[in-house]
């Protein structure tokens, strides 16, 4: 007669079967990936933009909103907003695909809007209405400056450092912030302000560094300022109300901005300050352009999912599904 097996052998030989599987590590990360923040579901996912396949998602904290990666590819950083009830930067290593500690930033509640350049993180603080730059060689927060503006959101640095740049939501204004010297030792800086239209968001300088546009949420219209003498040197009604971001395209011929409000994403041609198009796509957030110059992905929020737009056509040609409620973006290029 038959004699079945021993109940603990059977459980024994279905862990040896199965175990390998459980200890199946992701992919590694590409040298170079898209990554793509979910709000709701508190992670960053890590894309091969070839196969537009996600490799892994890893977890980064509460009310992720904005992402950057270190310039060597390796790290990433993510701020923790919760509209004044966190204040912390995520960090994840790309590489080894894992979290690390985060970075607390005491007093500076609300961290939106992050960079990196020269070799530092850049980053606002809404609720305190203050930039800061964190050092990852020496972990710690080394510069601190504020704006005396309500609602200091969204930053952009270059990497010669030339100046800082943020919008101000509350004050509608924008500040440019450059180096005026030393003092006691230490760099001292002037601040800027330029007034804009109402609640400025989204933002960006244009590839050759010589125009900010800024989108005015509350007003639908477009700001430019002519970055060399600080002056809006233009504003046109673009019809965005409730404008979220705004990019150039890497060859600075067009621009794109995001609506919460809406479901079009606008295309505005530079040269002529004019709108070509309105892409029928969905309530949109974050956007993020190929470095190559050939697509755009637009973080379709409320949808859950990003769409990647050829930048010949102006045509949907596919999605990402990198997790619920998808918002910052950024690349990462590794060294």
């Amino acid at each position: 007669m038959f004699a079945l097996p021993n109940p603990r052998m059977l459980l024994l030989l279905l862990i040896v079967i199965l175990l390998p599987g459980c200890l199946l590590r992701a992919e590694d990360t590409p040298s170079q990936s898209l990554l793509i923040l979910s709000k709701s579901e508190r992670t960053v996912a890590i894309v091969d933009p070839v196969s537009n396949k996600v490799i892994t998602r890893l977890p980064v904290g509460p009310d992720p909103h904005e992402i950057i990666a270190s310039a060597d590819g390796r790290f990433a950083y993510v701020t923790n907003y919760g509209g004044g009830a966190y204040n912390t930067i995520a960090v994840i290593d790309l590489v080894g695909q894992k979290a690390l500690p985060s970075i607390d930033l005491g007093a500076l509640r609300a961290p939106h809007g992050i960079v990196f350049a020269g070799g530092k993180v850049w980053f606002t603080a809404e609720a305190a209405n203050v930039i800061g730059s964190y050092d990852p060689a020496t972990k710690q927060i080394d510069f601190v400056f504020g704006t005396g503006q309500r609602g200091t959101h969204m930053i952009y640095v270059p990497e010669s450092l030339s100046a800082i740049f943020t919008t101000n939501l509350g004050s509608s204004s924008v500040s440019i912030i450059e180096k005026a010297g030393q003092r006691a030792g230490r760099d001292d800086w002037n601040q800027t302000l330029i007034t804009v239209g109402n609640r400025p968001e989204g933002f960006d300088v244009s590839p050759d560094g010589k125009e900010l546009w800024v989108a005015n949420a509350q007003d639908g219209t477009i700001s430019i300022i002519d970055v060399a003498s600080k002056k809006v040197s233009h504003t046109f009604n673009a019809e965005v109300r409730g404008a979220n971001r705004l990019k150039f395209t890497p060859d600075g011929k067009l621009a794109f901005i995001s609506t919460l409000s809406g479901s079009d994403v606008t295309v505005i041609d530079v040269a002529a300050r004019n709108v070509v198009k309105r892409i029928k796509l969905a309530r949109a957030a974050g956007i993020q352009m190929h470095p190559d110059g050939t697509r755009v992905y637009v973080a379709c929020t409320p949808e859950d999912y990003v769409a990647i737009i050829d930048l010949k056509s102006l045509e949907v040609i596919g999605r990402i599904d990198a997790g619920k409620q998808p918002d910052g973006m950024a690349w990462a290029n590794r060294r």
